[in-house]
C-alpha cells in the first residue's frame, strides 16, 4: 500500500495538477479509509459501493459534516481513478455513489451586517490588528482560499491599480480589490509589514508577527477570535468569507460565470450552490412576509 501513495502522490501531482493543500487532504483521507478496511478485514481491491456506503455512514455517526463528507468521496473517488489506471483495481467502486440530498447542507454566510463587524472589529491600532485586519479585508474583498492567501507574495498584489494575481496549479486568475481594502492593505504594506519583517528574503505578504510564514491554522485562529468579539453566533472559518464573497456578489446582480472565474472553480456546477442558497434566502422572506404565505 505505500507504493500505492507514492504512486497516488505522483498522480495527484503530475495528472490532477493538485495543489499542496488538496495533496494533503486527499492523501490523509484515503489513509484514514484504508485503515478502515483493515479494521473490518477487506483489502483495498475488494471494496464495493456497500463498504463506501458504510465507510460514510461511520463518518456521519462520528458527526463529519457534509463539506468533509463530500471531500473525502472526491478524495475516494480520485483513489480509485489512479487504482484503476495502474491497473490494480477493474472498476471504481464510487461510481454511481452519490450522497443523499438529506446529507446536503448549503455553505453558511454572512450576512451585509454581520460582514461590517467582522471586517471592523480589529482595531487598527497596532501592528497586530492592522495585519489582522488586512487579512480579513482581503479575503472578504478577493474570495481567495486560505492556502492561496497564506501562500501571497509581496509581487502578487498591485495596489496602484486594486487587483490580486493568484497562482494556481491549475490556472492563474485575477481578482479585482475593492476601494476600502486597498486602502487598508496599503497601510499595511507601507508601515507595517515592514516593522515586522526584518528578513529582505522574506517575500511572503502575510506572516506572524515574528515574520514567519503563517499557518492555515493561525489564519483559523485569527478568524475564530475576530468573529468571537464580534458576537456573530455562526460558525465562521475563513472558507465563511469565501462562501459570503460569491453570495453577496450573486445578489447584487454579478452573473455566475464571472464567479466562477473569480473563484477559480473549474465547473459552474461548483459555483451554482450559491444560486440555492439566493433561493432559500428569498423563498424563506417570502414566507416569512407575504401575508397570505402563511394561510
Amino acid at each position: 500500500m505505500k507504493d500505492f501513495f507514492l504512486g497516488f502522490r505522483e498522480y495527484l501531482i503530475s495528472v490532477k495538477k493538485a495543489s499542496a493543500s488538496t495533496l494533503e487532504s486527499y492523501v490523509r483521507d484515503c489513509l484514514q479509509f484504508v485503515d478502515f478496511c483493515r479494521e473490518i478485514a477487506v483489502d483495498v481491491s475488494d471494496v464495493d459501493i456497500d463498504i463506501i456506503s458504510r465507510y460514510i455512514n461511520s463518518l456521519k455517526t462520528a458527526g463529519k459534516s457534509h463539506a468533509t463528507l463530500a471531500r473525502v468521496v472526491a478524495s475516494l473517488r480520485c483513489f480509485y481513478n489512479y487504482l484503476c489506471s495502474a491497473g490494480e483495481v477493474t472498476k471504481n467502486p464510487l461510481n454511481g455513489f452519490k450522497l443523499t440530498k438529506e446529507d446536503k447542507k448549503l455553505p453558511e454566510v454572512l450576512t451585509n451586517r454581520e460582514v461590517s463587524l467582522l471586517l471592523s472589529t480589529p482595531s487598527g491600532g497596532d501592528y497586530k490588528s492592522c495585519r489582522d485586519k488586512a487579512m480579513l479585508e482581503l479575503l472578504y474583498a478577493t474570495g481567495i482560499k486560505v492556502f492561496e492567501m497564506i501562500d501571497l507574495k509581496v509581487y502578487d498584489i498591485n495596489l496602484q491599480i486594486g487587483i490580486l494575481h493568484i497562482h494556481s496549479p491549475k490556472a492563474d486568475r485575477i481578482v479585482p480589490i475593492y476601494p476600502t481594502a486597498v486602502k487598508t492593505l496599503m497601510h499595511y504594506v507601507t508601515n507595517v509589514r515592514p516593522a515586522i519583517v526584518s528578513d529582505s528574503d522574506e517575500d511572503h505578504l502575510f506572516t506572524n508577527m515574528n515574520g514567519q510564514p503563517l499557518t492555515r491554522q493561525g489564519f483559523w485562529k485569527i478568524v475564530k477570535h475576530y468573529a468571537d468579539l464580534a458576537g456573530i453566533e455562526k460558525e465562521i472559518t475563513p472558507h465563511t468569507l469565501r462562501h459570503s464573497f460569491a453570495a453577496n456578489l450573486l445578489e447584487n446582480g454579478a452573473q455566475l460565470k464571472d464567479i466562477k472565474e473569480m473563484l477559480g472553480h473549474s465547473d459552474i456546477s461548483s459555483t451554482q450552490v450559491y444560486a440555492q442558497i439566493l433561493k432559500n434566502k428569498y423563498a424563506q422572506a417570502y414566507k416569512r412576509y407575504h401575508p397570505m404565505a402563511s394561510k
